[in-house]
Formats: structure tokens, sequence, C-alpha cells
């Protein structure tokens, strides 16, 4: 199989059954060599670059039939994939069960045109909601219709090809974090600023986005507030890739201020401490397009947000703009400061810049749109969902290490030693969060504590990292109890097995040590039902034969599916240390079962 995407060519060998069955209907008349097909896979398979595939000739056979062949095959695979065994049609409504079980949405652009196409055929033209009921039905041609844009993604959905495989499983981890916040009822919303005090306390929202476009969103998530001070990491994000570190930190630090975001003080150097407190942000406004007039300027950076957030739409609230500028004589007060201190570069008109930070703090959101942002920084700068580079990866990884250290006003050293993770407050109650190279988060909780952060957020990360390894300094190695959503479902039972049966081939008692401290079932079996004592008396490791017997209580005599017994094996590859221990220890256990079946017949007399 091969697929065409981004200039590089994709294949898959499973595919090559049907390739080779489509190829003979197509072509009875030809005497073709098709052993040679897995070469040609094989081929295409290494080749980074498509043109190397113009090489790729099958006798007389042109570039075109094999495309149309390689092509054929992958449509029948995937729509019998999907199909049930007794029909010839997929139901779509089945087919969109499975996209969002991989916790991917209908209105992911990657699948635009596969939605499109879905409304197209049912004849629906503008509601949201593509499939209403189960009565649309997909044949081989209209499945190959659908899906021929998207089909790249449609065979990653089936293949579980995401950071987080099992996503159902840690969807259902986070719903009963989220439910179990419900019933913080501290902190009180913003007062210092009108406008955010008229917000309903009781709002509760999350949504998450991973690197790979995965989302799930709970509660209010769609309802919109301001985004304040958690527009901080984005701006600097931005200003670092526009203009590079060396110049944004003349004008900037990055290191914790220790003080309230609000503190009128300035390092050794007279300049601000990071660029997530307000002085900080000033200083990163002022650097921004500072040539542009004030609409192109905003409009400037209102498109990078927008980016960050795959375009989904953003608002401004002019009543929140209006409230923070009538109610800022202590940023102002900052700002002259700083003016003083000669913290802004030329040309510089302080009102001017006083009115863009209050628009960027005004500009209004959601927990869907601030979960894509943090997506994007926690994948390098690239937007998950449209695989463009917004910022640069030095800068999201220079913006995630202040976040870590500087992101939560004055809890910020508390909140890094007990969560660990890079995360941005703001007092309208919003909390950015990001697991790096994972997933990034939104949580929305308008009652704030004495610190300026939600309340119901602070719980939430807290109880996320003491359910999953998380914690940017947790070791992925000892902690058992914890869940690591990267890996599929059945991994550590399966990498317990395997290191249990490679250990037993190696001798390896320290990792046998390991496996029974850790509680390993030493009676595991695999696919062919063989036991580590099999693998142990098969490669002659007496030593992990008797650790099996003596200290894991293993069977003596489990049979695998060619009905051998390890003293079988050890026969047959002719270990007879291991033979005569182990026909030594079948002897004593029959010996010691007559005598257990003696007792019991004279007790029953």
């Amino acid at each position: 199989m091969f697929i065409r995407t981004y200039g590089q060519i994709y294949t898959c060998p499973r595919i090559l059954v049907n390739l080779t069955r489509t190829w003979r209907k197509k072509n009875t008349n030809k005497k073709t060599d098709l052993v040679n097909i897995d070469t040609i896979a094989r081929k295409l398979h290494t080749s980074n670059k498509a043109r190397n595939y113009e090489r790729c000739t099958l006798g007389s056979i042109g570039r075109k039939e094999i495309q149309t062949c390689y092509q054929s095959a992958i449509y029948d695979s995937v729509f019998n994939l999907v199909k049930k065994n007794d029909s010839d049609v997929i139901d779509a409504h089945d087919l969109i069960e499975l996209i969002n079980k991989a916790g991917i949405s209908l209105d992911d652009p990657r699948l635009a045109e596969f939605t499109k196409a879905l409304k197209e055929l049912q004849g629906n033209k503008t509601n949201q909601n593509v499939i209403q009921s189960k009565s649309l039905t997909l044949d081989r041609e209209k499945f190959e219709l659908v899906t021929k844009d998207s089909l790249h993604m449609l065979i990653r959905i089936m293949t579980n090809d995401f950071c987080i495989p099992d996503f159902q499983s840690f969807e259902n981890e986070i719903v009963t974090i989220f439910n179990g916040c419900k019933t913080i009822k501290t902190g009180k919303v913003a007062s210092y600023i009108p406008e955010l005090e008229q917000v309903n306390p009781n709002y509760w929202g999350l949504s998450l986005c991973t690197v790979d476009g995965q989302r799930l969103s709970m509660g209010d998530s769609n309802v919109p507030f301001t985004m304040q001070s958690s527009s901080k990491p984005v701006t600097y994000a931005i200003a670092l890739t526009d203009l590079g570190p060396e110049y944004v930190h003349q004008y900037v630090g990055y290191e914790p201020s220790g003080l309230p975001f609000n503190q009128i003080s300035l390092n050794h150097k007279n300049r601000p401490h990071n660029p997530l407190i307000n002085s900080g942000a000033l200083a990163v406004c002022s650097l921004i397009q500072p040539h542009l007039s004030p609409p192109e300027r905003f409009k400037y950076v209102e498109g990078k947000f927008s980016q960050m957030a795959g375009g989904l739409p953003m608002g401004f609230n002019n009543a929140v703009f209006l409230s923070e500028r009538a109610s800022a004589d202590r940023n102002f007060a900052i700002a002259y400061y700083m003016r003083e201190n000669k913290c802004f570069p030329p040309p510089f008109e302080l009102r001017e810049l006083m009115d863009f930070y209050f628009q960027l703090c005004s500009i209004e959101v959601n927990c869907e749109s601030i979960a894509i942002m943090a997506g994007t920084l926690a994948n390098g700068g690239i937007n998950p969902l449209t695989g463009e580079t917004v910022v640069s990866a030095a800068a999201a990884r220079d913006t995630l290490s202040v976040m870590h250290s500087c992101g939560m006003y004055d809890y910020s050293g508390q909140f890094a030693f007990k969560v660990g993770l890079p995360c941005k407050s703001g007092v309208s109650g919003v909390i950015m969060v990001v697991v790096p190279n994972l997933l990034g988060l939104a949580l929305w909780s308008p009652p704030i504590d004495r610190h300026g952060n939600s309340a119901k957020g602070i719980h939430f990360c807290q109880e996320l990292v003491q359910r999953f390894i998380f914690h940017h300094y947790e070791s992925h190695l000892h902690y058992d109890k914890k869940i690591d959503p990267r890996k599929p479902r059945d991994s550590y039972r399966t990498d317990a097995i395997t290191s249990l049966l490679f250990a037993a081939g190696n001798n390896d008692l320290a990792t046998l040590r390991r496996s029974y401290i850790h509680g390993v079932d030493f009676n595991s079996v695999d696919y062919d039902g063989r036991t580590g004592l099999h693998v142990a008396a098969s490669s002659g490791s007496l030593d992990a034969v008797k650790f099996f017997i003596e200290v894991g209580n293993a069977k003596l005599d489990p049979v695998d599916r060619w009905g051998h017994t390890p003293l079988s094996d050890a026969k047959l590859f002719g270990h007879t240390q291991i033979v005569e221990y182990l026909e030594k220890r079948i002897e004593a256990m029959k010996f010691d079962n007559n005598n257990n079946d003696s007792k019991t017949t004279d007790n029953n007399h």
C-alpha cells in the first residue's frame, strides 16, 4: 500500500495479498512475476522522494497501472476492515463512531472533505450534526468517494496510530477527575475588574488537544471568556519567533520574581523579571510590530492567536476592555515606572501600548481554542490540526520553560513542585496546561484563590499528576500504580510477560527478581501457550528454571500449543541437568499429592 502525503510515499506489506488478487483480475493475460511486487513495496517504503517511485517498474507495467492497483487494494482492505462480516456496505454511523472513539472530532480540518462528502450524500448542507440516524450506508464505490481525501487519516484511526492509543480509557479517567472537582466551592470571582465580577461562578469547563489532534471537551467548554493573562505566553512566543531570543531578552528577563504579578518592580538590570507578569507582558507588547498602526498591530497578533487555535472563531469583549482600561491605575503606574527606566524600545507611545495590552487580555475564547493553543505549544509550535508552524520550536521550548517557573503568579514555585507542568493562569478563571510532546489542556472556572488561580483548576491539576505519569520529573520506570496513557491498553501486561520470557531465556536472575517483586505471574503464557519455564528449560538456563519453580511457584508441567512441557523441551535440546532437576521435582510433587490423597481418604473413614 502507498499513500501520497506531503510528498512522501508510505507502504504496507499487509496489502500485498489484495494487490495480487486485484492485479490478477485486471490482467488475466499477463504472465507477471508477482513476487517482484514485494520488491516494489520495499522500494516504495524506503523512498523519501516521490521521484524514486518513477524508477520502480515491474516489467512492462506502467507507473499509473501500479498506482491504480495499489490504490484499489488500499480501499478494498480498509473497506473490508470497517464493514461487518455479513454485509457489503458500511453503516456511516459506525464509521463515525470509530472516528469518535479515537478522539478525533468531525470538525477536524483533516476530515473536512470527508465530512463534506457525507453531508452531500445525506443531503445535509448546513447542519453540523452530520449523521442524525443510522440510515446512511456506504457501498464500496461510495466509500472510496467519501474517503478519497481522508484515507490516510482513517487508516491512522483504525490502527490507533496516535500518541494516546486507548483514548476511551484516558477519557474515562479525565471525566472522573473533572466530576470530582465539581464539589470544590472555594475561591471568589475576580472583582478588581468590574466586568469580570458579573460572570456566573458555577461555570466549569475543560478541553484538551493532543499533539496528534485527539480532542476532548466537557462541561462549559463552549462558553466564551476573556483570555486575560493566558494571552501572555502566546504573545511571548510570537515575539521570540519574530525577533529572536537575544533581542527580546534585552527588554525582559526569564526568571521568577517571587512578587505579586502587578508589583511595581524591576530586576537588577532594570528590566521586568519575566514576560508572564504585567510589567514583562507590557515590555513584550512594546516589541511586537511597533511600526504598525494600532488596528494593524492588533489584527496581526489576533491572526497569530487564531492560527494557534486552529482557526476556531475568536471574539473581542469590548465591555471587558473598557472596564480594564477604566480600572488600570496600577498598570499605568507600572508602565510609567518602566518608561522612566527606559524599558521600552523606540518608537513608543504609552497610551497606545496600554490599549494594545488591554485588547489582548480582552480577546474572547473558550476552552476548546485555549486547548488547541496549548496543544500547539506541546507540539513544538506546530498546530496539531492544521500542521501549520505558528511559532518556532525554540520559541515554544522557551515559552514552556518560563511557564513552568513563572506561570501561576506568586504560587508558581509551589505549583512547579506539586504539579511539575508548564501552566499559565488568568484572573478570568482559565488555566492553560501543557504536557510537553503529548497534549494541551484548558481548564476554566471563574472562582479564583488568593493567588489569582482557578480553585477548581488547581485541584484538577493536582489530581491529574496523582493519576498519570505527567509530572516533569516523574520516573516512567518505577511508577506501576500510575497510568501512562502513551502506552497501549495491554502494554503493561505484554511488557511484563515479554520481560519475563527474555529473562528466562537469558538466565537473568536480576530481572526475574524484579518481576517477582512487581507481582508478575510466573505462569503467564505467550501466544503459543509457552511459559517462562518452557523458555528457560529450552535454553538450558538452570538457575532460571530453579527460580521459576522454587521462588515463582511456577507449574511444573504446563503444556503449550504443540503439547510440549518444560521437561520434554529440556530433553529435546539435551539439557541433562535440567532434565534431572525437573524429574526430581515432578516425582516429589507426585509423592506429595499421593500423601495428600491418602490423608484425605483416612479422614473420610
